[in-house]
């Protein structure tokens, strides 16, 4: 699975270990998001992503805090993209105007409430992230990158 603070390249990384990999992707945004902005219902989701984690292999792509302790239940490798606030914070301003695979709409602002949460990620969610990390350390891989060469380190190490 992969987690981290959005703009940190999540869905960028997701990708790019599906296509060395061969794992069947999955965007926990497209699977809870509809394309007029709303969500389907919790019930729905929860039925679905249990669906996903009970195949024998995947890469899940999507933080989703609610659901991450039955996925690392089910995971044998983590992917946590702890970068720098700055660095998600223009992650998330550079992929405006874009569409992408990850998303069922096209983002067309920085939407204001967003920003605010990316802000608040580092102190808010990913203190509750390592601790769950923690409970699982030896169940699962856990690899944490801090900066984006790290991944592109290991992407270029995997295929080789």
């Amino acid at each position: 699975m992969v987690i981290g603070c959005p703009g940190a390249g999540k869905s960028t990384f997701a990708k790019r270990l599906h296509e060395v990999t061969g794992l069947p992707l999955y965007y926990l945004d497209m699977l809870w998001h509809k394309p007029d902005r709303t969500n389907i219902p919790r019930e729905e989701f929860d039925a679905r992503l249990e669906e996903i984690v009970r195949k024998d292999k995947w890469i899940i792509d999507g933080n989703y805090q609610r659901t991450l302790e039955l996925r690392l239940k089910e995971c044998d490798t983590v992917f946590l993209l702890d970068y720098p606030l700055e660095v998600c914070l223009a992650g998330a301003q550079s992929r405006i105007g874009k569409r992408r695979e990850d998303l069922p709409w096209l983002e067309t602002e920085f939407d204001e409430e967003f920003k605010q949460w990316i802000k608040g990620f580092p102190k808010e969610e990913l203190p509750r992230i390592y601790k769950l990390l923690e409970k699982y350390e030896g169940k699962a891989d856990i690899i944490i990158f801090r900066a984006r060469k790290e991944t592109e380190d290991y992407l270029a190490a995997y295929r080789n």
